[in-house]
């Protein structure tokens, strides 16, 4: 999980921020689908940096960094759409060794099923389950309404059970 940050000054540094919080950003990133979660990461505490003077309160730097990963994230994914409806297939990317072991033999069956849900339900279901977000800070990340968090959360799980299911069938 995440360190919690130190409660010596009013303000935590952004490399305090950066420090107790740039793993979890990693691994946002990758259980979204990111191909470069790295550099999403990065992104997202380069952008924190610019814009971290105006945020209304400290606590808001983490949701706000979450929501940043999952907008780039989502851009990222639909470039990459976009390029592969233009070009063939390139070859896998190299994985972190994070990934690596997310994707160990006891994990597969159940990442290619959230592999497979639609990507708004992809980010309810990684973001309450990996990240154990409330249902307002999901809504606030995604940009949604809770109502919609709650509807597509239960969708992904259902589906998630269906796919599981049908594994365990073959």
């Amino acid at each position: 999980m995440t360190q919690a940050l130190p409660l010596s000054r009013e303000r935590p540094t952004l490399a305090e921020i950066f420090a107790a919080h740039y793993p979890a950003m990693v691994r946002l990133a990758g259980l979204l689908g990111a191909d470069d979660p790295e550099d999403i990461a990065q992104e997202a505490f380069a952008r924190l940096h610019l814009r971290k003077a105006r945020l209304r309160d400290d606590a808001a730097a983490v949701p706000y960094l979450r929501s940043i990963v999952c907008n780039l994230t989502r851009n990222r994914l639909r470039h990459l759409r976009l390029v592969r409806l233009r070009r063939p297939e390139p070859p896998p990317p190299a994985t972190s060794g994070e990934h690596a072991y997310l994707v160990s033999e006891r994990h597969r069956d159940l990442l290619t099923a959230v592999d497979r849900l639609p990507r708004r339900q992809r980010e309810a279901v990684v973001l309450r389950y990996w990240l154990d977000l409330s249902e307002r800070e999901i809504a606030d990340a995604m940009g949604v309404s809770p109502g919609s968090v709650k509807s597509h959360t239960s969708r992904a799980i259902a589906a998630l059970g269906r796919a599981l299911e049908e594994k365990d069938d073959d």
